[in-house]
């Protein structure tokens, strides 16, 4: 889990792959980091313990951190790949086997169940995943050569106070390419700061014990601001003479305000919260399935900032539960636009007061919402698409 940052599902690269080759340059680049550490109270030898064996950086963490795939795909191949059949059968197994762990965990935290099933499975495949890669080459590696520096010094310094505290040894510290371990990966300042000792034997083994490591996300989301009374959202029908200047996160509504503007639910069914407050998203344009989502989104992207991410925890945690799959088609997205254009037309919007979450090329849900909040501030028609002529638009706009 990394809270503002995401985590990639390819955990499983071995512990201290390409070490063949010693580089002096990266070693000496390593005792760089010591006055910082021990100014964080850490000692010699645990440093160097903790360092022992690193001698190169890690090309799969670079690789990796290039290519993760709440970014680079669009929401539609991201579910694909993230919500399987064979996912969903496992949580429902866990489900059962683990019944009587997840209603008392659910009774503590008041955390759905099935969310915490739907992060287990994301994160982790249900503990199958839980990572291999050295947690102090990666954060090294992060700092030497990445694009996250600042974030891995400050998660350097978290990992080295858990080892000061005993709840892992330097030679079996082990997660992601960013530092995310165990079975619902943790990054270290967030296990500093949520991970509980659900077993009661003095430790919050967020990598041995599933107990542990549910219940520690339990308390994260209750924390991040989870409300029992309410889901994460529904995919909904839109009226046709909806108002899509009335998409998007800025845009809060209760349920019941929604459904009298002839918002309901997708499968036909009933809204199960009609006190709740939530805005409509649209995930992959105007054209493909629209959600109503609660604030318990936002609690699963303050574990995960991705909406991609999000969506995905929410409905594998539905489908576990028993439901079935979106109704909603996802279109194709062929845009007539060059990666280079995309990314100037987020920077554009951006720079007029209408964030799109980032220029990275990918149009996702504040993508779209931004495209609507421009068209509406111009008075162009409010289909929310990307095209060469609303990018000539924005040119224009200076």
């Amino acid at each position: 889990m990394l809270k503002r940052l995401l985590v990639s599902l390819l955990v499983a690269t071995p512990l201290f792959t390409s070490m063949a080759h010693a580089d002096a340059k990266f070693e000496s680049f390593i005792q760089t980091l010591w006055p910082r550490v021990q100014a964080a109270g850490i000692s010699r030898s645990l440093f160097d313990a903790a360092f022992a064996g690193v001698t190169d950086p890690d090309p799969a963490v670079l690789k990796l951190a290039l290519t993760q795939p709440e970014f680079t795909s669009t929401t539609s191949a991201y579910l694909e790949k993230a919500v399987t059949p064979i996912r969903i059968d496992t949580g429902q197994q866990m489900k059962a086997s683990e019944a009587a762990l997840l209603s008392a965990i659910e009774k503590k935290y008041g955390v759905d169940r099935h969310i915490l099933l739907g992060i287990w499975g994301m994160e982790s495949n249900f503990g199958k995943d839980k990572g291999s890669m050295s947690v102090m080459r990666s954060l090294a590696t992060l700092i030497y050569a990445g694009r996250k520096k600042q974030y891995a010094r400050e998660q350097l310094i978290a990992a080295f106070k858990i080892l000061k505290k005993g709840a892992r040894s330097p030679d079996n510290f082990t997660g992601s390419w960013a530092a995310a371990m165990g079975h619902t990966q943790f990054i270290p300042t967030s296990y500093l700061a949520y991970a509980v000792d659900w077993t009661g034997d003095g430790k919050k083994d967020i990598w041995g014990s599933k107990e542990d490591a549910l219940a520690s996300t339990a308390n994260y989301l209750a924390k991040a601001g989870w409300k029992a009374d309410r889901p994460w959202g529904w995919e909904v029908s839109l009226p046709a003479k909806f108002n899509k200047a009335l998409i998007g996160r800025s845009k809060w509504r209760s349920v019941s305000d929604w459904m009298k503007l002839g918002i309901v639910p997708a499968n036909g069914g009933k809204f199960s919260a009609p006190q709740a407050d939530a805005f409509v998203m649209i995930p992959q344009g105007i054209d493909g399935p629209a959600f109503l989502v609660t604030r318990n989104f936002l609690s699963i992207m303050d574990y995960n900032f991705s909406h991609s991410y999000a969506l995905a925890v929410g409905h594998l945690a539905d489908r576990i539960r028993g439901g079935g799959p979106f109704v909603g088609t996802w279109p194709d997205l062929n845009f007539d636009l060059s990666f280079a254009q995309r990314v100037e037309i987020q920077k554009r919007l951006s720079r007029l007061g209408f964030e799109t979450g980032g220029s990275d090329g990918r149009f996702g849900a504040r993508t779209y919402e931004a495209i609507i909040a421009y068209q509406k501030s111009v008075g162009l028609p409010l289909d929310g698409k990307p095209s060469a002529k609303l990018l000539e638009r924005l040119q224009n706009a200076g």
